[in-house]
């Protein structure tokens, strides 16, 4: 008989500087998201941490999304209203173009292009943009 092991996972996490409720939402509409749990820091089985706010309160202490086959992690952070997501990307990669055309423009939206979609030697289309809540994303059509 033998133990099992867990396997060893990546997993990214945002703190998005108190706006995770309206990041979450935003890529439930732009990615069709699903939203595995989300915590609020009053339902949190322990007292809150000495020194919070009571603002805090509704804020989400801690919460887990799934895009495609993928599982992010995310919260408010500090509540601090800055995300700094600096030095990192998220790459997805989609089955073909119309759905890059489709998750770029949604991604986009509000957001800001660094470089748009377009033919590559690595893929038929692949572009780079920041979205409205600072994290920075590149889009590509899958490849054989």
């Amino acid at each position: 008989m033998s133990a099992s092991k867990a396997a060893t996972v990546v997993q990214p996490y945002l703190n998005f500087g108190g706006r995770c409720e309206k990041a979450l939402e935003f890529y439930r509409t732009a990615l069709g998201a699903e939203v595995l749990m989300c915590m609020r820091y009053k339902e949190s089985p322990e007292p809150p941490h000495p020194g919070l706010p009571d603002c805090f309160e509704e804020k989400v202490m801690h919460s887990s999304f799934r895009i495609g086959e993928t599982t992010l992690m995310a919260s408010d952070g500090m509540c601090d209203g800055t995300a700094n997501f600096e030095g990192v990307s998220l790459s997805i990669t989609v089955p073909d173009e119309a759905e890059a055309d489709r998750v770029f423009a949604a991604l986009a939206d509000g957001g800001l292009t660094t470089m748009p979609l377009e033919k590559t030697f690595w893929s038929p289309k692949f572009g780079m943009l920041v979205d409205r809540f600072g994290v920075a994303w590149m889009v590509s059509v899958a490849t054989e």
